[in-house]
């Protein structure tokens, strides 16, 4: 081989180099906060979770090649939520998913700059997480659970399966929930359904026993189970006093319904998940969540348990048989 020829091939080999070089880089991974109150073994927890992560992979980010997702579970207690917020910030994340307004509110205690998503969340604008929710103007955004006049529909709900009570207790623990957003609303409805409210606050499942025992006490009596990480977390047990004390009871979660609750009225919460991941991409590819607007539900879903209202002999009106997404027999 001449020595021009040679020159003229090392050269050409020699710029192919940084180009195989930058083929072999791997790709940048994008760290993701998720903070979760309740337990990891909660299998309801465990469902929203596989949910986010089949979304974010349809997104594009998979764990393994260019996302890792740091998921920590905060039970209901709140000095929980505040040290794992510190520890999530701290990790550096380039956007971080908070569940439930406790572990938002945590989340944002510690940090004005990590973009925060969250989900299961009622009152943005009231828990000062958002300015508004077409421009929420900070460093968080996200999807909305419920809207405020959502209690009014619970109670109307629960008149209309049944019509003979008279009181209906509020069941919720004040600290895990945004609890006077959903008390304004039923304030407002309840007059004109002829029902008597009364707020019974709880923090644990002594709580819960105690209240609804002397509730139950006086007839024609009927129990709202409102969106609250205590209320999930004992959710057997209230679904269990409400069957013992023959309490129609409506709840936020359709999975109340299917573990023998009668009735529920809400959005679905794994749908949301998958959502969320649409905001963590927009995020990831260079969107500022002061410009995401916050997303209000768009879907409600009513789910009947028929064996339920049966034991509790309550004859289910034909028309609310017909407007139910779901009949449990």
């Amino acid at each position: 081989m001449r020595r021009r020829e040679f020159i003229t091939l090392l050269g050409g080999a020699a710029a192919t180099w940084p180009l195989a070089t930058r083929a072999q880089q791997p790709e940048r991974v994008r760290r993701i906060g998720m903070l979760m109150s309740g337990v990891e073994a909660d299998p309801e927890l465990q469902a929203r979770v596989t949910a986010f992560r089949q979304a974010l992979d349809q997104h594009g980010w998979s764990e393994g090649r260019n996302a890792q997702i740091d998921l920590r579970f905060a039970g209901i207690r709140s000095e929980q939520y505040r040290a794992l917020s510190k520890e999530m910030v701290a990790l550096n994340p380039d956007v971080i998913l908070g569940h439930t307004t406790p572990v938002v509110a945590a989340l944002q205690q510690e940090s004005r700059t990590v973009p925060i998503i969250f989900v299961n969340v009622s009152d943005p604008i009231g828990s000062g997480f958002v300015a508004s929710l077409a421009r929420p103007g900070g460093n968080i955004t996200g999807l909305m659970l419920y809207e405020e006049g959502i209690t009014g529909k619970w109670l109307a709900l629960l008149k209309e399966i049944a019509p003979h009570i008279r009181r209906v207790a509020l069941m919720a623990n004040p600290i895990s929930t945004p609890y006077n957003y959903f008390i304004r609303s039923a304030d407002a409805v309840a007059p004109t359904l002829g029902l008597e409210l009364l707020r019974t606050p709880i923090a644990n499942a002594a709580d819960i026993e105690r209240s609804i025992e002397k509730f139950a006490l006086i007839p024609n009596g009927g129990v709202l189970v409102l969106p609250d990480g205590s209320n999930i977390e004992h959710r057997d047990l209230l679904i269990a006093l409400a069957a013992r004390h023959r309490l129609p009871t409506v709840y936020a979660f359709r999975f109340f319904v299917t573990g023998g609750g009668l009735m529920s009225y809400g959005t679905d919460v794994i749908e949301q998940n998958r959502q969320a991941a649409s905001y963590i991409d927009r995020v990831l590819r260079g969107a500022k969540p002061a410009d995401l607007p916050v997303q209000a539900p768009t879907k409600y879903q009513t789910v009947l348990n028929l064996k339920t209202a049966k034991a509790l002999r309550l004859e289910v009106p034909p028309s609310l048989l017909v407007r139910a997404d779901e009949v449990i027999e």
